[in-house]
């Protein structure tokens, strides 16, 4: 009895010694994966008919756009599922907005609940050749949003925009 429970706790041991090398191994494969599927796709200038549009297309199953806010470029999801563009207080300090000027008097829903966030109105959002200027935004605290998701203050106000043979078309 003694013989096996000394095999077992050096398996235990053995196990215990390997295991955290493996995580770390994995974790890291998976970020590096997390941060190359993450990198926005070249999203390129189309036409269609009545007006100036652009295609992007879908990287692991999203769109991923560069986009110029208040002429800084940023990188950001395009989320039909979010009312308007979310952007965190950090982004918001590059993109010019003095983070001492936010009311942080609205709620936001997000994937982690509910949290506080200020309303503001970004002067321009530009993507390609579209371009549309007063776009509703809300900026969360840094906590609760890791980048940009582009919603639909931006989408509601293009001309279309539709999904095809795994491409994004937004018309202006």
């Amino acid at each position: 009895m003694l013989m096996r429970l000394s095999i077992f706790a050096a398996g235990i041991a053995l196990v215990a010694m390997v295991l955290p090398g493996v995580a770390t191994t994995y974790l890291e494969r998976a970020d590096t994966v997390s941060r190359e599927a993450s990198r926005p796709k070249a999203t390129s200038a189309a036409s269609y008919a009545g007006g100036k549009g652009v295609t992007i297309e879908a990287t692991q199953g999203h769109f991923f756009g560069t986009f110029e806010i208040n002429g800084r470029k940023q990188s950001g999801l395009i989320d039909t599922g979010a009312s308007v563009i979310a952007i965190n207080v950090s982004m918001s300090r590059s993109l010019g907005i003095a983070p001492g000027s936010l009311q942080y008097n609205a709620r936001a829903s997000t994937a982690n609940g509910i949290v506080k966030a200020a309303s503001v109105v970004l002067d321009r959002v530009k993507i390609g050749t579209i371009s549309v200027d007063n776009v509703q935004a809300m900026v969360l605290p840094d906590a609760s949003l890791s980048g940009m998701l582009v919603g639909m203050s931006f989408l509601n106000r293009l001309s279309s925009y539709r999904v095809e043979n795994g491409a994004l078309h937004l018309v202006n």
